[in-house]
């Protein structure tokens, strides 16, 4: 056999070899090893690497000594944040010069200060001035609502009260989400995240209102992850105490402000009439969401002597927070 004769059988075995290999791989089902077959379109998708918020949280070192429940009572509302903050610690304990802070709202619904059903804009605000006067470099608000962003932040006062004191104001987009590993979460262990505002950030404080609740019974700093999450988070109300467990799980903030200036006791989460709103003058710091929660429900939502909602024995579970605040350090204070 002469040389040209056993190139050209090599070449048409390489040819076949091929073709061979591509049609299988275009026509083996998508499982199969080196499958091309794409009939949803799910492998043309790109793969993005899920991100992770840092390891501990953003949790600042336990004290042995200090409070751990601040709770002032009064109607100046920048005395107030100012002595709950400083009963645990003091804003110093928490933001440094240089530190990048995420405050976190409750803006969930497109409804008037008055009504309760989200985070007060005066008590954002002197959150937010609180930080700044401490050194932080930037403060950001960023909230992902149930309903219409621009429309919440505006009619809730806290787009106003977010940019008169200096903060950078952070309204979700599709672009803003990527997926967030939450290792031993059972809902959402990777999940669409809010992720844009959490760029370069090292501190997270949340402040959330003092709510009824129809499924959960009650919403409060806990519960308030909830609006980092995207995708059809709707779905999450088939088991919510299960998933408000996995949102302690997910974030574990610098501290949480409870707000209880107003409460909304019954008709939650979105509320409506002032008839379902009374004055609580009342507002609590602390590095336990947990127990700023379970003071909410008892003090606040005034259910002393009522079962605590599931998902706090959830939480408990998972050693992440403790509901029995009775029996923690607590200073509470009447402001002027």
């Amino acid at each position: 056999m002469n040389d040209d004769r056993r190139r050209f059988l090599k070449q048409a075995a390489t040819v076949a070899g091929v073709s061979l290999g591509a049609a299988y791989a275009s026509l083996a089902p998508k499982t199969w090893p080196l499958s091309l077959r794409d009939e949803d379109g799910e492998r043309g998708k790109p793969r993005l690497k899920s991100l992770r918020l840092p390891e501990g949280g953003y949790a600042v070192a336990a004290s042995n000594v200090l409070p751990l429940l601040g709770v002032a009572r009064g109607q100046n509302i920048d005395a107030m944040v100012k002595a709950a903050v400083d009963a645990i610690g003091g804003i110093s304990r928490f933001i440094r010069t240089g530190d990048v802070v995420l405050v976190k709202p409750n803006v969930a619904f497109e409804r008037a200060a008055p009504l309760g059903a989200t985070s007060s804009p005066e008590v954002v605000m002197a959150l937010v001035r609180l930080c700044r006067a401490a050194g932080a470099r930037e403060v950001r608000v960023a909230d992902n609502p149930i309903e219409s962003a621009e429309s919440c932040f505006q009619r809730s006062g806290v787009r106003k009260a977010a940019i008169d004191s200096g903060a950078e104001l952070y309204l979700p987009s599709p672009g803003d989400f990527h997926t967030l590993e939450t290792p031993g979460a059972t809902h959402i262990g990777k999940w669409p995240f809010f992720w844009r505002p959490f760029i370069g950030v090292n501190k997270v404080i949340g402040v959330a209102p003092v709510k009824d609740h129809n499924l959960c019974r009650a919403s409060m700093t806990t519960k308030n992850w909830y609006g980092l999450l995207g995708g059809r988070r709707n779905q999450f109300h088939q088991d919510i105490h299960g998933i408000i467990s996995d949102l302690a799980l997910m974030l574990k903030p610098t501290f949480v402000v409870l707000d209880g200036t107003r409460v909304l006791f019954r008709s939650g989460p979105t509320g409506g009439s002032l008839a379902d709103v009374k004055m609580g003058s009342t507002l609590v710091a602390s590095t336990d969401p947990l127990a700023a929660d379970a003071f909410g429900w008892d003090e606040l939502l005034e259910r002393k002597g009522e079962p605590l909602p599931a998902y706090f024995g959830k939480i408990q579970e998972r050693g992440i927070g403790n509901p029995a605040w009775r029996s923690v350090n607590v200073k509470e204070m009447q402001v002027g």
